[in-house]
């Protein structure tokens, strides 16, 4: 059972943004540390950034600069703004609890796929 709806995703040129959104019904993001993960075919999934209960945000390396993660505690939403794409972005992204080790997680939900091109 997916606890989490991702939505956002596109076709984006190389240099653009996008904003992804996360929501659930299950979970209340404002009592969580809640995080975002993407997923190239024949990968892992990978962690991208995760914002603490109290919205402390922690970044990979691979987007800290460029990426930002927060949260609308009313809204119970988790949103992932991501600036100065690129190839290696293009991903289909998840967000879930947070952990090291996303293969453990559960309830994934469909995820929203962010394509860089142009």
């Amino acid at each position: 059972q997916a606890w989490f709806a991702e939505s956002g995703g596109g076709l984006v040129q190389p240099g653009g943004s996008r904003t992804l959104s996360c929501t659930s019904s299950q979970v209340v993001f404002s009592r969580t540390t809640m995080a975002w993960y993407r997923q190239v075919p024949g990968n892992e999934r990978e962690l991208v950034a995760h914002i603490t209960d109290d919205d402390r945000p922690r970044y990979a390396d691979f987007v800290k600069g460029r990426f930002s993660i927060s949260k609308d505690n009313v809204k119970n939403t988790v949103s992932l703004q991501m600036n100065s794409l690129n190839s290696e972005d293009t991903a289909a992204y998840y967000c879930n609890y947070y952990s090291d080790i996303p293969r453990y997680l559960h309830n994934w939900g469909q995820g929203t796929l962010v394509t860089v091109s142009s």
